[in-house]
């Protein structure tokens, strides 16, 4: 039986196959060295602005990537996190079933939210770094609407700042593309 079902906590520590043997109940479960974390459901104002950033890059989007929402991303064995948005190759997301190895996701973004924002900030853009995901935004919400663009320096295993964007995100990578910050706000925010 495995630690997943046997209901305690491995000696070891989780691993992602324990995690994919718990039943789909809408949880949301993240992995962080072996230990379980679950965080609470994302607000309405996150949900939107990932939905719009999503619609937004899909649009655009070359026809050899794909853009996604909420899908596990397994960085090794003991760590799984959930980006907001992602983008991956197209030739992953025909295989796989909303769950990816980091050399196939090309970009991953999160939102900080109220109760993760040392994992937003912090824990997650270095384990996403480590594992070798190229680009990474980080979407503020405190004051506005503030995209921050990061692009992996492969040979620090860190990412290092590529635009901080409050009208217009404007990049060139992972391609050329210009999004009005206006178009990811909800409605009365």
């Amino acid at each position: 039986m495995t630690a997943a079902l046997s209901g305690l906590p491995p000696a070891d520590g989780w691993t992602v196959d324990d995690l994919q043997a718990l039943p789909d109940d809408g949880v949301r479960r993240e992995l962080i060295d072996g230990a379980l974390h679950v965080s609470p459901s994302p607000t309405s104002v996150h949900q939107v602005i990932a939905m719009r950033l999503g619609v937004a890059l899909e649009q655009t989007c070359p026809d050899d990537l794909f853009v996604s929402q909420a899908n596990d991303v397994e960085l090794s064995s003991h760590r799984m996190f959930i980006p907001d948005v992602l983008v991956t190759t197209f030739e992953a997301a025909r295989r796989r079933a909303g769950s990816f190895m980091a050399d196939e996701v090309v970009l991953a973004v999160e939102i900080v939210s109220p109760g993760s924002q040392s994992v937003d900030r912090v824990l997650k853009p270095a384990l996403y770094a480590k594992a070798g995901i190229p680009n990474f935004w980080l979407i503020e919400t405190d004051g506005g609407i503030t995209v921050q663009t990061h692009r992996l320096n492969r040979e620090a295993g860190t990412y290092e700042p590529s635009g901080s964007f409050t009208d217009v995100i404007s990049v060139a990578i992972p391609w050329p593309l210009e999004v009005p910050i206006a178009a990811l706000r909800p409605r009365n925010f």
